[in-house]
């Protein structure tokens, strides 16, 4: 989108000046980051027409592989722009495919020539001058760099952060400081090498939040590779994320060096604590970490409060097995991004990656978590059945323990197979304590964990593992909407709605959120508006879900000629057992006359160790037959009868 037009865009109180990167609303400027004003333009040029997601993300991020929920929160910032209100849209989420523009669009000639946009230029205090051109295509391992780099930063920043603190007692915050990487910037000149800046956020984040989890909180990697490119003020990121503290960095190298850049803001006053920029070959990276630990404890006053003593904070932030090679490490990435996305073809596509990653290297254990996180979730999500994909997945967190018996991913994947297939109740609790032990800053083990005991109705404990996911990745729509399912397990069925509307307010389109959603509204008796919400799911590809729920609504309502034709459509519809027997469950809910058949189904489930039995104890729609014998004898064989 370099090549810009001399026209203005004018719609409504706006207007959009591509050549000036400028919106105007009533004529005053509005602020809006690079990628935020590049998905605009695109929406407006293409006015009236729907502009696929797969478009947007292909015209905007061209030369990166960043994550969909980048493209919600942009669009989400968009429409925050454009002072957007529920009786005035400009932009509508067409469910399944994109957005479209709304407003009509008229162009005005701006009379100025055509021009070429120049690439913003990086940081002077980051990068020399008389140096911009040495750097050339890298050709060296950069997993190992990516890590090593990572743990030359964190001791110097978590020594200087803490000095800081000491330094400055009376600002202490209280409970624990949380902290934000923000994406490395990377100034390369070559977008191809965004891997490797992306790398050392992540591997900046694993390691700093391994070093004093009971102090230091760090945000997870979801949460703030929203701003990446961003334009966003510190103190905005700051209140987004709930954060005190921000570290900024910028990397750039060649086949033989590497230079990165680091610094730490307080926000409160946006004073530097530290700032430091590091040249080094990249043979020696694996020594960096030991010369940096020499000169903080020459040059930096030394204070941790009495909390832990360097040598411990040394040992913490040592690294850790890795791949092999930077190909399985690039695949591996390229996994969790479709398996982020929570669609049938995305865990399809994780799947792919991640066994190619295995295959470039066949020790590299997390290659072999992902693949057991996915499998499993394409059994919870009945993607496929459940006695195909279980196996699957135990035979790959196992052996990703084998390899290393660290990777708190793989434990908690351990765990959701024990909780989902097996209904080891205590093993899976085991599992999961472990992971969090391990990785305490891992938001998906909390929330996993937040809803293993909302199952078993120890809803005070849940909500605290809930809100620390929430606290780690605050911008996560799967988080949300998982705290929202615990609302309305625990009857609190108002809080769900206005939980999941907070959810859909960044991405209309999330169905995750929708279905609690409509489940509330239907324990509500809002059948209307649950009703509408599921006439608008239908023409997406949860089709199998709208007519059950069509059928539960009609039969509550005692339309059961027309609750009848829509059970017999879902009948008919349904792929495979693993889809039809949960739907099956949801469209026989709405009436007691269907007792049995309910009964029989839960019992068919379980014989499938299906998921679908799992919420039974706390799930509102089993009220009517709480108390039957049958009913009774399940909990007892799922082990939910204490």
């Amino acid at each position: 989108m370099s090549t810009l037009t001399n026209n203005l865009y004018e719609f409504g109180e706006c207007t959009l000046d591509p050549q000036g990167r400028l919106l105007k609303r009533n004529g005053d400027p509005v602020a809006l980051t690079p990628k935020a004003f590049d998905v605009l333009l695109l929406l407006v040029r293409n006015g009236g027409r729907i502009v696929t997601k797969d478009e947007l993300m292909k015209a905007v991020w061209p030369d990166s592989f960043v994550e969909e929920s980048n493209l919600t929160q942009t669009v989400f910032m968009v429409r925050k722009a454009l002072d957007e209100t529920a009786d005035r849209r400009y932009i509508l989420t067409v469910q399944g495919q994109g957005y479209r523009f709304l407003v009509p669009v008229t162009e005005a000639a701006k009379g100025a020539p055509e021009i070429e946009t120049p690439p913003a230029a990086p940081d002077p205090a980051a990068i020399s001058a008389n140096q911009s051109d040495s750097f050339r295509r890298p050709t060296r391992n950069w997993k190992t760099a990516v890590a090593a780099a990572a743990v030359a930063l964190v001791l110097i920043l978590a020594v200087a952060l803490w000095s800081w603190r000491s330094r400055h007692a009376t600002d202490k915050p209280t409970g624990r400081i949380m902290l934000a990487v923000l994406p490395f910037e990377n100034f390369t000149g070559d977008p191809a090498q965004e891997y490797f800046s992306d790398g050392l956020t992540e591997e900046m984040i694993s390691q700093l939040g391994d070093l004093d989890p009971n102090h230091l909180g760090v945000i997870a990697r979801t949460s703030v590779m929203q701003y990446k490119h961003s334009q966003e003020s510190i103190p905005q990121i700051a209140r987004d994320l709930g954060v005190q503290y921000v570290i900024e960095g910028s990397v750039r190298r060649d086949s033989e060096r590497v230079r990165i850049t680091a610094q730490l803001i307080q926000v409160k006053d946006q004073s530097h604590v530290w700032a430091r920029q590091y040249d080094r070959d990249l043979g020696h990276l694996l020594a960096l970490q030991g010369e940096i630990a020499r000169e903080v404890a020459n040059e930096i006053e030394f204070s941790l409060s009495g909390r832990r003593p360097i040598e411990a904070a040394r040992d913490a932030a040592s690294p850790v097995p890795g791949a092999n090679s930077y190909a399985a490490y690039d695949l591996y990435l390229k996994g969790r991004y479709f398996w982020n996305k929570r669609t049938a073809e995305g865990f399809r596509q994780a799947v792919e990656y991640f066994q190619q990653a295995i295959d470039k290297d066949p020790n590299y254990g997390p290659a072999y978590a992902g693949l057991a996180d996915t499998f499993a979730l394409m059994s919870t999500w009945y993607v496929g059945p459940q006695n195909e994909l279980m196996p699957k997945a135990r035979t790959a967190a196992l052996r990703a323990l084998q390899l290393d018996e660290s990777l708190a991913e793989a434990h908690a994947s351990l765990a959701l197979i024990k909780e989902n297939y097996d209904y080891d109740w205590a093993g899976s609790e085991k599992e999961f304590r472990r992971a969090i032990q391990l990785g305490p800053q891992y938001a998906t083990a909390h929330q996993w964990y937040a809803e293993f005991l909302s199952w078993q109705g120890r809803f005070a404990e849940a909500f605290v593992e809930s809100e620390r996911a929430r606290q780690l990745d605050p911008l996560s729509l799967i988080i949300a909407s998982d705290y929202a399912w615990t609302l309305y397990y625990s009857r609190q069925f108002d809080n769900a709605v206005k939980q999941c509307q907070s959810v859909l307010e960044l991405d209309p389109d999330f169905t995750h959120a929708q279905a609690v959603m409509i489940s509330s509204y239907f324990q509500l008796g809002r059948y209307d508006a649950a009703l509408d919400l599921v006439n608008r799911w239908a023409d997406s590809h949860e089709q199998a879900w709208a007519l059950a729920w069509k059928a539960a609504i009609a039969s509550r309502q005692g339309r059961a000629e027309e609750a009848n034709r829509e059970l017999a459509k879902l009948e008919q519809f349904s792929n495979s057992r693993a889809d039809q027997t949960p739907a099956l469950l949801v469209s026989y809910s709405g009436t007691a006359a269907q007792k049995e058949r309910v009964l029989d189904l839960l019992d068919e489930a379980y014989s499938q160790h299906s998921n679908a039995v799992v919420p039974i104890k706390v799930d509102p729609m089993y009220d009517p037959i709480r108390n039957d014998p049958r009913f009774q004898d399940l909990l007892r064989r799922v082990g939910l009868d204490q």
